[in-house]
């Protein structure tokens, strides 16, 4: 979500957990029946960094058509624009997060996929010892919270304009259950520009890449990931992908584009 359409606290509270980061439009046609391959994507590859003992493909962008992602389990798993998620993907490990929230009570969007709970756990406690203090806003997405959330959003003002800040369901990083939107503790500036000039920010993109995460949409690489920037989405990748993504200035797709799949 973005500037577009401010909303009162109450109603930004109610929201949030539907809440799609800033989506610039759709583009491509849909080609469901494509799969991220070794051929496909024009034999761009990286290495799984998934706890299976399995290693499949991690490609980078192909602007080439939608492809159905091969791996969505892999942390390394790229969705974006050219990219989605199989219709009828469920991570099968997600857990509760232990880390604070801008708001109370059980929800989806407090939910991460193991790998990245405890990660995100010690980076918000090393925060805090640095005296920022950090709240979730929405983790997790289901893909029927995405239909639901992206169908508002068409009602709301049209699938033209909606298309310029909301994810097409399929595509949106929280639905892989590694990605989170992150504020200060009072939620002030949650998932707009604003925050990208806070402290809390600041703090995240100097040190998210230690504990496995990157700010997935940076700033001045619209033109590659296609979104704006984005300070409060973070994905996990784990280490030490997250490390050398940060240490080149690069984004998730620069680095699948330069990485070697393990044979």
């Amino acid at each position: 979500m973005n500037n577009k359409g401010i909303l009162t606290a109450a109603a930004m509270s109610a929201l949030l957990g539907l809440s799609a980061c800033s989506q610039w439009p759709w583009s491509g046609s849909s080609n469901s029946g494509s799969t991220q391959t070794h051929s496909s994507l024009n034999n761009q590859k990286a290495q799984s960094h998934d706890s299976s003992p399995q290693q499949n493909t991690v490609a980078a962008m192909n602007q080439n058509g939608i492809h159905v992602v091969a791996d969505p389990r892999s942390t390394l798993v790229l969705v974006n624009k050219y990219f989605k998620l199989p219709n009828d993907y469920v991570p099968n490990d997600l857990v509760d997060l232990d880390v604070p929230f801008i708001f109370s009570g059980k929800s989806e969007k407090k939910k991460m996929r193991r790998a990245a709970a405890a990660p995100l756990k010690r980076m918000f406690d090393a925060a805090k010892k640095d005296g920022i203090q950090l709240a979730g806003v929405s983790a997790y997405r289901s893909h029927k919270s995405q239909v639901a959330l992206f169908n508002y959003y068409v009602q709301r003002d049209g699938e033209k304009k909606a298309l310029n800040y909301s994810a097409r369901p399929g595509t949106s990083e929280h639905e892989t259950g590694l990605a989170i939107d992150v504020s200060g503790m009072n939620g002030k500036y949650a998932a707009t520009q604003e925050f990208g000039k806070t402290p809390e920010a600041a703090w995240l993109a100097k040190h998210a890449q230690d504990y496995g995460f990157i700010v997935r949409y940076p700033e001045g690489k619209e033109s590659v990931t296609g979104y704006e920037y984005e300070a409060w989405h973070l994905r996990y990748v784990g280490l030490p992908a997250a490390q050398k993504i940060a240490q080149a200035h690069e984004t998730l797709e620069e680095y699948l584009n330069d990485v070697p799949v393990s044979q």
